[in-house]
């Protein structure tokens, strides 16, 4: 009589590693879109701070600023004109409001949205 056959089989492995690869890949091409999104709120950041303590800030001033650090990061998406900068009483508030994507294969594409506020208050906190 046949022993019974234990573990995982060929095709076993491809069930289990299939779906694994395919998450593996998509993490892969989504890392550049994050570390982009990290590098416009951390820009975003720094300028709502600057304009905290610049006291007579003006929004083309805020814009240029935010231009100039875009251009520091080398950050290409979104473009300075896509972020909306305005006053909410007495802080200045700059949203980055976007889509971006990545191709995953064929006509397959993975899209994700980012919606960044950073406010600087007037007392400077």
């Amino acid at each position: 009589m046949r022993d019974r056959q234990r573990g995982v089989t060929f095709v076993g492995w491809l069930f289990l590693l299939i779906p694994l690869a395919l998450v593996g890949y998509a993490a892969i091409r989504l890392t550049p879109v994050y570390l982009n999104y990290m590098r416009v709120a951390r820009s975003l950041d720094q300028v709502a701070a600057e304009a905290t303590s610049g006291g007579g800030s003006t929004a083309d001033g805020i814009k240029n600023a935010l231009g100039k650090r875009f251009d520091i990061e080398d950050i290409t998406y979104p473009d300075v004109k896509d972020i909306e900068v305005h006053r909410d009483g007495g802080d200045w508030t700059l949203e980055a409001k976007y889509d971006d994507g990545s191709p995953l294969f064929g006509n397959v594409s993975l899209l994700v949205s980012f919606d960044k506020i950073a406010r600087s208050t007037a007392s400077g906190d």
